[in-house]
């Protein structure tokens, strides 16, 4: 039986709900990458992620909290590049946008309520 052609056989087609878990998952690579932002080290929650795909394109929003003191500038986009090539890799889908919504800064580092008052 000969083969068909391309635009004859079809489509692989990656719910919305399959590019999120995907989103949530680099964030967490992302963050774990870093020895000082390391989820091991910090108290952060565990990214929540929407997106919105169409025409082979995703655009992405992610929740999470980050830790402080980090440079905020930096940190955000590294993360939002690492989140939108990875997502690009995985799916075949190209991501046109990454936003972030910081929720929480969570102190690490010997910071917090947990170390004494120095007297």
């Amino acid at each position: 039986m000969p083969a068909l052609p391309e635009a004859e056989r079809g489509a692989t087609v990656v719910r919305d709900k399959v590019v999120a878990r995907i989103a949530v998952r680099a964030a967490r690579e992302a963050l774990a990458a870093r020895d000082d932002t390391s989820p091991a080290r910090t108290e952060l929650a565990a990214p929540r992620a929407s997106v919105t795909v169409g025409g082979g394109t995703a655009r992405l929003g992610l929740s999470l909290d980050l830790p402080y003191p980090v440079d905020l500038a930096d940190v955000s986009r590294r993360l939002q590049q690492y989140v939108s090539d990875r997502v690009s890799q995985l799916t075949g889908i190209k991501v046109t946008e990454v936003t972030l919504a910081i929720e929480h800064l969570v102190p690490f580092g010997g910071a917090g309520p947990e170390r004494g008052r120095v007297q």
